[in-house]
């Protein structure tokens, strides 16, 4: 087990990706804990090796003296509680964190991948087209009742920015460039605000850096 902790993830991806690689979510995570990690950069996310870590074959994985992981929820929340930050000392408001975690990755995020897969990923199927309509549609009627949930709070608990925002903002960044926020300005101001935290900017250019440095065979 490494001394420093570790997150495994691709050292380049194809220009539209870059900013969407889920190493994004405990990047971010690390900043707002103060937690040090090392970015152990791979080219290929299917090799009987890193399916060791990694079953699925995908990214990011997580290493530290304890444990090693994958799934990007699993390992903010790991990251958060280690560290006793973004995870409130109050039993019900810990719950309800770990709530709107667990709800952006199941309840929000497929419709975001939905969007993404058909209008990105399957663009040239022939059914993409006629499909369009139907996701942006359901990516709209949950995005609504998110909306709703949030109404005018700063956060989704209130004041104060939990793992469940950190996770939540993630999700809903992968709409980023599509203008489907732009019917849910209360949504909007949301993932700005999350977006504008500090840790926020530096795991997104420590990200981003990664893309510049060639990564070894």
């Amino acid at each position: 087990m490494p001394e420093t902790p570790q997150i495994v993830t691709f050292g380049w991806v194809p220009e539209f990706a870059r900013g969407f690689v889920r190493d994004i979510r405990p990047r971010w995570a690390c900043e707002e804990v103060g937690q040090p990690y090392e970015a152990v950069l791979i080219r290929d996310a299917k090799t009987p090796e890193h399916r060791r870590l990694q079953p699925f074959g995908q990214v990011p994985a997580w290493r530290d003296g304890e444990v090693e992981m994958f799934e990007s929820g699993a390992i903010v929340l790991h990251i958060c509680e280690k560290a006793g930050k973004l995870i409130p000392a109050d039993p019900a408001a810990r719950s309800r964190a770990i709530q709107w975690l667990v709800a952006a990755l199941n309840s929000v995020e497929p419709f975001v991948m939905a969007l993404a897969v058909n209008d990105l990923f399957e663009a040239d199927r022939p059914w993409s087209a006629t499909r369009h309509d139907k996701v942006v549609e359901d990516l709209n009627g949950r995005l609504a009742d998110l909306e709703n949930a949030l109404g005018d709070k700063q956060w989704f608990d209130g004041d104060e920015f939990t793992v469940g925002d950190l996770m939540m903002v993630s999700v809903l960044g992968g709409l980023r460039g599509t203008g489907t926020l732009d019917r849910f300005p209360r949504l909007a101001a949301y993932v700005a605000r999350g977006e504008g935290r500090p840790a926020h900017r530096k795991a997104m250019a420590d990200h981003l850096a990664t893309f510049d440095t060639p990564v070894a065979a």
